[in-house]
């Protein structure tokens, strides 16, 4: 049990450095706020659990097995991708460096905002539904009962991945004064802008 434990976390934090939309918009809203960035990991997480929850009642098979379902999911992901990748593009041509003459942030989203912004990127995803399915039935232990553990791994994981992100920020954060100075900050909001429009046009053209 104790070993299953530690390979399941292990396989999280392979899977929390892989790069992908949510690191690439955690690390953006960090740049706005810590709590922007900390609301964004909620947020993301609470996707996580969700299509845990939906893996573990078996729903996503229905996903997987309708061409229809899941290019439907993939197209809607695709539209939220690009549409978050040139809002951020356009934020970095016409802002300067995102901040206002009181030295703070322009555009600091509310809590509740970067909360929903994390939560839509992920659920939007269908190939997050997907990996779910495939990934927690590994580590159900032997003779456990799925449904319990397969909602325990679940929570667990999106917990964990809180833990992780959460570092994101705060890093971001400790170097909030560099990363905030006008030129650094459009940079790096044109390079999290084009990353996030590139994958939407990957994930529209995936098959």
């Amino acid at each position: 049990m104790f070993s299953t434990l530690l390979a399941f976390l292990g396989a999280c934090t392979l899977i929390a450095a892989s790069p992908g939309p949510s690191t690439v918009l955690i690390i953006r809203q960090s740049l706005q706020s810590r709590r922007a960035g900390f609301m964004t990991v909620l947020g993301n997480e609470t996707g996580v659990f969700v299509w845990g929850v939906v893996a573990a009642f078996g729903l996503t098979a229905l996903l997987t097995a309708s061409e229809v379902a899941y290019d439907v999911m993939r197209v809607v992901g695709a539209v939220v991708l690009v549409v978050f990748g040139v809002q951020t593009l356009w934020r970095a041509r016409h802002t300067r460096g995102g901040m206002d003459d009181g030295g703070t942030p322009a555009d600091v989203r509310s809590g509740w905002a970067s909360y929903r912004t994390g939560l839509l990127i992920n659920l939007a995803n269908p190939k997050a539904a997907i990996f779910a399915m495939s990934f927690l039935p590994q580590f159900v232990p032997k003779g456990a009962p799925h449904l319990p553990a397969m909602l325990g791994l679940a929570a667990l994981w999106a917990v964990y991945e809180v833990g992780y992100y959460s570092v994101y920020v705060w890093f971001v954060g400790r170097m909030r004064t560099v990363l905030s100075r006008a030129g650094v900050r459009r940079r790096l909001e044109q390079v999290s802008g084009g990353v996030l429009l590139l994958l939407g046009v990957r994930l529209a053209l995936d098959s």
